[in-house]
């Protein structure tokens, strides 16, 4: 698509559009296209101005006109920020402690899709999540987090109503089936390799637009497998098979995607960049020390629109987004 033009609705408080019918606004674009210097323009075409405006349907019963936070829940001994933290009672009191936070939704896993992180067998991923979804389905939207269509048919059938496939339906060639015969969202993210190898050297052309492109042909292998549009949520993917510009470039220009006309999850969540841009240093407490970084990249998210947020620290994300709206003004009236 190399002159294919995209519409970047750049946020303003006073806009006179509401951005994916949220209370983040914006009155003008920057154009970008392939081998050229973006521009700032101040109309778009019809059929853009309506995907970015049109308000998105709600999502596991979540509303999506304000932003909404997805507790992680890791049933998993090798993740890299809390990987066997939470195994004892198959993630039942961290998944309490994150819904008391003031959490949304909580996504809960049982493999871990670290860099470097090797697949597991269905039935031990299936054992791990199934205490955690079954204990919670009906309080709380729960989100079941894995590449495998067998899992998900299990997750659905023990409470989930949302998939979150960090594969984008390309692990598993059952996913996107399983998902429509289901009848629960799917999250849709990018991703550039598997977890074992993603980040050995990742490369695009332009990786804003590259992942545009991926994510608009995951929609639309979605839709022809039959998952309706208004059950699908996208991700960019942060951090898989992504070099630290690249989770920049993308973060700097996320609502791009708000162009797919579908809602947005990010998952920055304590990941390596945040701590590589805060100087290196963890301060001696691990991944945890980057909660900080991840609320600074989450709020700049809030302000570009950004529906779904997928955080460890639910307390400090609903405190600091509390505040943020308070001063913009973005809050509850």
């Amino acid at each position: 698509m190399a002159d294919a033009e995209y519409f970047r609705p750049l946020p303003d408080a006073h806009g006179r559009w509401r951005l994916a019918g949220g209370r983040i606004g914006f009155s003008a674009f920057e154009l970008l296209t392939r081998g050229a210097r973006p521009r700032i323009v101040h109309e778009a075409p019809a059929g853009v101005l309506a995907a970015l405006t049109a308000p998105r349907p709600p999502v596991a019963g979540l509303a999506m006109d304000r932003p909404r936070i997805m507790g992680i829940v890791n049933v998993t001994p090798d993740s890299f920020s809390d990987g066997g933290r939470w195994d004892a009672d198959g993630g039942i009191a961290h998944a309490q402690a994150l819904l008391d936070a003031g959490a949304d939704l909580l996504d809960i896993g049982g493999e871990s899709t670290r860099p470097g992180a090797r697949a597991i067998e269905v039935a031990a991923e299936i054992a791990r999540i199934t205490p955690a979804i079954a204990g919670f389905a009906g309080r709380v939207p729960v989100s079941v987090d894995t590449r495998k269509a067998a899992v998900a048919r299990a997750g659905v059938a023990a409470g989930a109503v949302m998939v979150n496939d960090v594969s984008g339906l390309d692990f598993d060639p059952e996913m996107a089936l399983a998902v429509a015969e289901t009848g629960a969202a799917v999250c849709l993210m990018h991703a550039q390799g598997v977890p074992e190898t993603m980040q050995d050297d990742p490369r695009y052309d332009d990786v804003l637009l590259d992942v545009y492109d991926a994510l608009e042909a995951r929609i639309a292998r979605a839709e022809a497998a039959g998952i309706p549009r208004h059950r699908i949520v996208i991700d960019p993917g942060i951090g898989f098979g992504k070099t630290l510009q690249h989770n920049l470039e993308i973060l700097r220009r996320i609502s791009l995607y708000h162009g797919l006309g579908v809602p947005l999850l990010l998952g920055a969540s304590r990941k390596s960049f945040i701590g590589t841009l805060a100087g290196g240093a963890a301060g001696g407490g691990g991944a945890a020390a980057r909660d900080p970084g991840s609320l600074a990249v989450t709020l700049a998210a809030v302000a570009q629109g950004v529906q779904i947020h997928r955080v460890h620290d639910v307390a400090g994300t609903r405190q600091g987004l509390a505040l943020w709206q308070a001063v913009t003004g973005t809050g509850k009236p």
